[in-house]
């Protein structure tokens, strides 16, 4: 039984992190395919962002296999991208520049053996405030919208899959009790968006506005 665990944890982690290469570029085809970003929070995106970092740089710390993390490292590529798309497609270009330059040089100076390892755990456990009002604001967002805007289905369902496996490879890979808590409180908030999705299914931003 434990080597069947080991088994379905290892494969597991390997599908989420082959499926986390490709589980935001529904939503990055969306925005460039509409050339707009209507409906998605960049505040959302940034809270977000700060999750996945923090669970990247707290995983490298620790030296866990990549096998329980590694989705962290794609998904914070397709984020800074999806918020870099929000500020170009709002028409402040040079600010959404200043948010790549911004965020990769903070990165940088977190993986560095400058940071100590203190800050790493502080950010990770600051992770569920972080992914709880993230996903508040992307919720009131829709809310107030009527509809989920340029939000995409197909990365909202694979975001709350994958944050649900994540919950069983962590136990079993690290047992580490921070990052297990971590995930569940991210695939309560993803459940809350994913819901969202399927109640507005059939709305959108020409459709409310015709409706108005």
């Amino acid at each position: 039984m434990d080597c069947l665990k080991i088994v379905i944890s290892k494969g597991l982690g390997i599908g989420i992190i082959l499926g986390s290469v490709l589980v935001k570029l529904p939503q990055i085809l969306k925005l460039i395919g509409a050339r707009s970003a209507e409906g998605l929070s960049f505040n959302s995106v940034l809270l977000e962002l700060f999750a996945i970092t923090g669970t990247m740089a707290y995983s490298i710390a620790n030296s866990f296999p990549f096998s329980s993390w590694g989705e962290a490292l794609f998904l914070m590529i397709q984020t800074v991208t999806i918020g870099f798309l929000i500020q170009h497609y709002g028409g402040n270009t040079i600010k959404g520049l200043g948010f790549l330059a911004v965020y990769f040089g903070l990165l940088g100076v977190l993986l560095s053996p400058v940071t100590p390892v203190s800050v790493v755990t502080t950010m990770q456990a600051s992770n569920m405030p972080a992914i709880i009002f993230g996903r508040l604001i992307q919720a009131g967002t829709n809310y107030r919208n009527g509809h989920t805007g340029q939000l995409s289905a197909i990365s909202v369902f694979l975001l709350f899959a994958g944050s649900l496996a994540r919950i069983f490879t962590t136990v079993q890979e690290t047992g580490d009790s921070l990052m297990a808590v971590t995930y569940i409180i991210s695939s309560f908030c993803n459940g809350v968006i994913t819901a969202q999705v399927l109640y507005y299914w059939n709305s959108s931003p020409a459709l409310r506005k015709k409706t108005e």
